[in-house]
């Protein structure tokens, strides 16, 4: 078994015999090891700040785009002739001991509230459906909209307006002209279509307009008054 270590009696042997010893040649590759160490740092810095650089210069674009987007699907689902407010700069959080913290985007027309939207979900069969949907002060649905999911596409994103017209069989409808066991799908004994090969998807998002519904209800008076 060869042995690499040298002994102190060897390294001075070595030294005396004009060869560097080993802690001499170490010592001698340390700069290089420093160096090296360094630019590494350095390259890490570097990156660390245009990363930080990016995200500062592209945050306030994202964040107008996703509100953007918002207003456009609020547009959809709330008849501008029914606000003359901003509902997204008047929104405000409601606390329910169901749904817990909800979001509530009032809409006004000369100081009066004639509607409110809000946003809920509930799990489908790829994940959470987010979904968005106003509410005259009737309690009546002005409107339904998906804002996303993860359904199997071409099988259960018939959820979205832009693939057909299933959302908006919930428009009119209420908790006054609608019975309560009628909120289902039809494979559950309710009213609405499921789809073929998709029922979980149409179920979750009924469920997210009783809900919904159910939360106007409970709130009517505070919303209301705010």
């Amino acid at each position: 078994m060869n042995d690499t270590t040298m002994t102190p009696a060897e390294e001075s042997a070595e030294a005396a015999a004009g060869k560097p010893s080993l802690l001499a040649r170490l010592e001698k590759w340390r700069p290089m090891v420093a160096y090296q160490g360094l630019s590494l740092g350095l390259v890490c810095a570097v990156v660390a700040l245009l990363l930080l650089t990016g995200n500062i210069m592209t945050h306030g674009t994202i964040a107008e785009q996703q509100m953007q987007d918002r207003l456009a699907t609020l547009r959809e689902v709330l008849p501008q002739s029914l606000y003359d407010n901003n509902p997204l700069a008047d929104g405000f959080k409601v606390q329910d001991a169901e749904l817990g913290e909800v979001e509530v985007l009032p809409a006004r027309l000369q100081g009066k509230l004639t509607a409110v939207v809000f946003q809920g979900s509930n799990i489908g069969y790829g994940g959470p459906i987010e979904q968005m949907m106003a509410v005259d002060a009737q309690g009546k649905i002005l409107g339904v909209r998906v804002l996303a999911h993860k359904e199997t596409p071409g099988l259960a994103d018939k959820i979205e307006a832009s693939r057909s017209d299933w959302i908006k069989v919930f428009d009119g409808l209420s908790l006054e002209n609608t019975a309560l066991d009628k909120w289902k799908v039809k494979k559950d004994g309710g009213q609405f279509d499921q789809f073929a090969g998709a029922t979980i998807t149409p179920r979750a998002v009924v469920k997210t307009v009783l809900q919904g519904l159910q939360f106007q209800t409970r709130h009517a008076e505070q919303l209301k008054a705010e």
